[in-house]
């Protein structure tokens, strides 16, 4: 009798040990346990912790609250300015409700990464290129905003959804390549002419001062002869006036003239007496013009007094 008692107690204990781990479950502190008692929901969701079930009767579901990060594969579209592009982003979502992620959607991870493709070949076909290059955070704001709405249903919250790379075809990449190039080419012609600008004003000041004060472009000139002999070169090449040149030009011409002229009328002369047969004597040949005045040499910095004086010189020509 004891021993069938012994074994009738060993038997309930080894049923209850069995009962007890068919029941226990333990949920983690980042999860959460939806229970369905014969394929209905039962309230409330299971916190963290231990927990026990009805074996047999009741199905466990453990959902993971945790953020989930879930990588977009590229989708290849056409944006507004008609040009083909690659794109690919990445979405933060998270399980904000866990009876609604089993009961709402079959997969809730595989319904996200669908509306996530979906909904960035909508941004791509809405928005232009350049939008998609330099104006990304208006773009992730609209692309969260697409999947938040139906996402709220399954009981799941997308966090934030980032676009991560814009591939671009090798002919535009080629040509965007030649418009930042033409614009900075655009900018650097436009700094110069404004210092070309600039650097013209300030020289036309310089020369309204020079004409103030005659000195001072004498004074020029020599600073120019400095800079020039500081170069150590060969050759160096001074300036000399153009009016003094074409006098003296013009001198040697009508000095010219003159003689031919005179030689003229002696020949005139000489025909006219043989004609008259008169056997005088021949006139006095004219006396030829005075020669030009030569330039005097410049000795140790000074002119020789032989030059005519400065008043007696006929008036410059106009240049140009």
């Amino acid at each position: 009798m004891v021993g069938e008692l012994v074994a009738a107690g060993v038997a309930l204990a080894s049923a209850g040990t069995v009962y007890v781990m068919a029941a226990a479950r333990v949920v983690k502190q980042y999860e959460r346990g939806v229970v369905l008692r014969l394929g209905r929901l039962t309230s409330p969701v299971r916190g963290p912790g231990f927990t026990m079930i009805i074996p047999a009767v009741d199905r466990m579901r453990k959902v993971n609250m945790q953020i989930v990060t879930m990588p977009v594969p590229a989708q290849e579209g056409i944006t507004r300015d008609n040009v083909t592009v690659r794109v690919d982003a990445v979405v933060y979502f998270k399980v904000v409700d866990a009876a609604d992620a089993i009961v709402e959607v079959e997969d809730y991870r595989f319904a996200v990464s669908q509306m996530a493709q979906t909904s960035l070949r909508s941004i791509i076909g809405k928005s232009e290129l350049d939008d998609l290059l330099s104006n990304r955070e208006k773009l992730n704001q609209g692309l969260e905003l697409m999947m938040d709405s139906p996402a709220i249903g399954w009981g799941v919250s997308v966090d934030r959804v980032e676009i991560k790379d814009v591939s671009l075809p090798e002919t535009m990449k080629r040509s965007m390549a030649r418009q930042a190039e033409a614009t900075r080419d655009r900018r650097a012609r436009v700094i110069n002419a404004d210092a070309e600008l600039q650097a013209s004003r300030k020289l036309a000041e310089a020369a309204a001062a020079m004409s103030d004060q005659p000195a001072a472009l004498q004074l020029r000139l020599l600073q120019t002869v400095v800079a020039v002999a500081a170069e150590k070169n060969s050759t160096l090449v001074l300036p000399f006036p153009v009016e003094l040149l074409r006098f003296l030009e013009r001198s040697g011409l009508q000095a010219e003239a003159q003689t031919v002229q005179v030689e003229a009328e002696t020949q005139r002369a000489r025909a006219q007496r043989a004609a008259s047969g008169d056997a005088g004597p021949p006139p006095a040949p004219a006396q030829p013009p005075a020669a030009a005045p030569t330039p005097a040499p410049v000795e140790n910095g000074h002119v020789s007094d032989v030059l005519p004086a400065l008043e007696d010189l006929p008036e410059a020509e106009r240049l140009g």
